[in-house]
């Protein structure tokens, strides 16, 4: 269970790098003090946004192996790391490799010294060959050659040095515009020397199993799901998520040695679940889903805090989405911890059925406005029963439950009162296993 954290924005850093000359700030430190708090929500992984020398977002990179400094220090990213592993928390790297910043010392070199500098072969050329590719028409982000050996190598460098200082793994940003066969070379050669280092790689759309067995990887951002969640939802349409749940087995079944999906209801880069929900009631349906499908879900930073943030496609349209947070868990607002407890009892939930993690859903009743979803494990007895309904009044789902007990449901039942397992109150969920 990852706890996904945008550093720059978490820690209030500076829009833009640092004058050489200007001090560190050492701001990497302040996640010292949340690391008892996302072990609390639940999580046993910290995957963390950019934290190396960049020119603004951390996704315009200029040198991977030195932690920004407005972050900090390497010294600040050891102590981390050290904290996080007395607690048993793992943190996962994110890895910008297919592009870098314009000050990215190579493209300096390859952009003063023309097509016949030592490093120009690092960098992709327009289709007409007049100047460097840049990343999605964003003119700052020069793209990287993968076929280039000197840029395997670089990258290769990259990832075992940070897996060398404490690192268990890398999310590698963009991985869908690089080609498959470049990252099953560098995931091969890094894993001979850290056989246990896991890597997650960001697709937005296409065959995410084929692309995950052909490249190596451990898992796949499953965008597919997040959007059927908070969509269905909305349009109070289950058939939606039930298509794309169908299609989220066939992913589980067709990943090779184990690979999974990587699943999340919100992360730096969508608004906000809290904003993009049009009814507050089904907040608990959207987490439900995701803690109880198969794959590696993650919580990103403030989501359980209940945060709100619109992502804008115009410059500085992600800060909504990447605040700072307060000094202490001491210092949220008193509204946002009903939202967390509600993520500690589903992460608490799927921790005690560990076989959710490969688990296979099929609809036992489907309609409209209410939806049951089985959920298989692997191994005869691992059944549970996520029982959906955002109708306007109370629903008794006609499925066969047996040998299964209320093990979470939405909203509070008076102490004393009986509960029919299957009747879910209008706007409500419940999980029997």
């Amino acid at each position: 269970m990852l706890w996904h954290v945008y550093p720059l924005g978490f820690s209030g850093a500076e829009r833009s790098a640092l004058p050489a000359r200007e001090p560190a700030r050492h701001r990497l430190r302040q996640l010292e003090r949340w690391l008892d708090y996302a072990v609390e929500l639940g999580c046993n992984g910290l995957l963390l946004g950019p934290v190396f020398s960049a020119e603004t977002h951390g996704y315009d990179t200029v040198d991977h192996f030195r932690i920004d400094s407005r972050l900090g220090d390497e010294s600040d990213f050891d102590a981390l790391v050290a904290a996080a592993g007395r607690r048993g928390v793992r943190v996962v790297l994110d890895g910008v490799f297919n592009h870098v910043g314009r000050a990215f010392p190579a493209f300096q070199v390859a952009g003063n010294g023309g097509p016949g500098a030592p490093t120009a072969r690092w960098f992709k050329r327009t289709a007409d060959g007049a100047d460097y590719a840049v990343f999605e028409g964003h003119g700052h982000l020069v793209e990287l050659d993968h076929d280039e050996p000197a840029v395997l190598a670089y990258v290769i460098e990259v990832m075992t040095y940070w897996l060398g200082r404490g690192a268990g793994g890398w999310r590698l940003d963009a991985a869908y515009a690089v080609p498959p066969a470049f990252w099953a070379k560098a995931v091969q050669a890094v894993r001979e020397a850290f056989p246990d280092a896991w890597f997650l790689g960001e697709v937005i759309h296409g065959d995410y199993a084929a692309y995950a067995n052909e490249a190596g990887l451990d898992a796949i951002t499953q965008y597919e799901l997040w959007k059927a969640i908070w969509s269905s939802l909305n349009d109070r349409n289950f058939f939606e998520l039930e298509h794309a749940l169908g299609r989220h087995n066939a992913f589980l079944g067709s990943f090779d040695d184990g690979r999974l999906p990587q699943t999340f209801v919100g992360n730096h880069d969508v608004t906000r679940l809290a904003t993009e929900l049009n009814d507050d009631r089904h907040f608990g349906h959207a987490l439900a889903v995701l803690m109880c499908a198969g794959g590696v879900p993650s919580v990103y930073y403030g989501d359980e805090q209940g945060f709100r943030g619109l992502k804008e496609h115009r410059e500085g349209g992600d800060d909504a989405i990447r605040p700072a947070f307060p000094a202490s868990p001491a210092d949220l607002l008193p509204d946002g911890w009903r939202y967390y407890r509600l993520h500690q009892r589903l992460i608490g939930f799927r921790r005690r059925h560990p076989w959710l993690v490969r688990a296979r859903t099929e609809a036992a009743h489907l309609e409209q406005s209410a939806l049951a979803l089985r959920l298989r494990g692997e191994r005869d007895g691992e059944q549970a029963l996520l029982l959906l309904n955002v109708g306007d009044t109370e629903f008794r789902f006609a499925v066969d439950a047996a040998g299964l007990e209320v093990a979470e449901r939405g909203g509070v039942t008076e102490a004393g009162a009986a509960v029919d397992p299957l009747l879910v109150p209008a706007h409500s969920w419940t999980i029997l296993a």
